[in-house]
């Protein structure tokens, strides 16, 4: 496990680093004191590190596919799965008591704002008010196959014709993602311009991508 994106009121964590999609969860601390544990993949000293935050008050699953390692940690601590209302085929899977979430996850603090809701790709984005936190899943990241050269974070490249343009309603200091390191300061101006420049860029990223898995 290699820690990642520590602030004041949090701490990321990737449990399989040298893995090419990065995947990263995070534990974030809510108004009342509480830990959230969001999109986790285990890993060895991992409840170690979420008690140097306190005590864990629930889990959470933020995109369809991100179930993860989310109920093997809330029955760890005894604590609930929270999945948004909305999003399907995700409580059934979870082997842990479950809560559905409307628009707050629990009294944390935190935000659950709908993202993306087809048929093949639901997600949440998590927003704190209190300490300026955006929590975004999948449609943006900081690993390589996210990124065009010359690119710090990117939209993913399923999304990069058509970019999740209602992130722009947030203003966040911080943005964390699933996938890759967070942008830690100026998030909102790094979101913008991945989004100002998601379509423009695509061919570049898809081309790079390519290449990348032609020649190694």
């Amino acid at each position: 496990m290699r820690e990642i994106d520590r602030y004041d009121g949090g701490v990321g964590w990737m449990a399989h680093p040298d893995e090419r999609m990065q995947r990263a969860s995070h534990a974030v601390v809510s108004e009342s004191g509480g830990v959230w544990v969001l999109d986790p993949v285990d890993a060895d000293g991992l409840d170690d590190l979420l008690a140097e935050h306190g005590e864990v008050a629930g889990v959470a699953v933020l995109l369809d596919r991100h179930k993860r390692d989310a109920a093997a940690v809330a029955r760890r601590h005894d604590v609930s799965v929270y999945v948004p209302e909305w999003m399907d085929g995700v409580a059934p899977k979870l082997d842990a008591p479950v809560e559905r979430v409307h628009a707050d996850l629990g009294d944390s603090g935190f935000g659950v704002h709908e993202l993306i809701d087809t048929p093949l790709w639901q997600e949440a984005a998590l927003y704190g008010e209190h300490d300026g936190t955006l929590v975004v899943p999948e449609a943006l990241g900081t690993a390589e196959y996210f990124l065009a050269s010359g690119e710090s974070l990117g939209v993913h490249p399923a999304l990069r014709l058509k970019p999740p343009r209602s992130l722009r309603r947030f203003a966040p200091e911080r943005l964390l993602v699933g996938h890759g390191e967070g942008v830690l300061t100026d998030a909102a101006s790094a979101i913008g311009e991945a989004l100002d420049g998601s379509r423009r860029r695509a061919p570049k990223l898809y081309a790079e991508t390519v290449r990348s898995m032609l020649f190694g």
